[in-house]
């Protein structure tokens, strides 16, 4: 049911999508700091979404790769400390 869910909302947004492209095909002019460009309004909004997409990518992987590194040495802290653990009460006590 969720993957029908989820085909049915791709299709209305690629429908959409296509839509908005078909309506939108006048060239536009785009100034850029080493020349210009003409290109369609929906090309140039779709490479738009797509270098902002990838901008945030790259924003967010120093914080991604962080927090692996920090569960990593979470888990290594917490496997020492159950063998620890293991060690403490397998170990015979000696009662003074």
């Amino acid at each position: 049911m969720k993957r029908i869910i989820f085909l049915l909302f791709f299709l209305l947004v690629l429908v959409v999508g296509l839509s908005f492209a078909v309506i939108n095909i006048d060239p536009v002019k785009v100034n850029y700091y080493l020349g210009s460009i003409e290109m369609p309004l929906a090309l140039l909004i779709v490479l738009s979404i797509a270098v902002g997409g990838a901008l945030g990518v790259l924003a967010t992987m120093g914080k991604i790769v962080g927090a692996k590194g920090e569960a990593v040495r979470l888990r290594r802290t917490l496997n020492g400390a159950e063998k620890e653990l293991e060690q403490l009460r397998t170990s015979p006590r000696s009662d003074s």
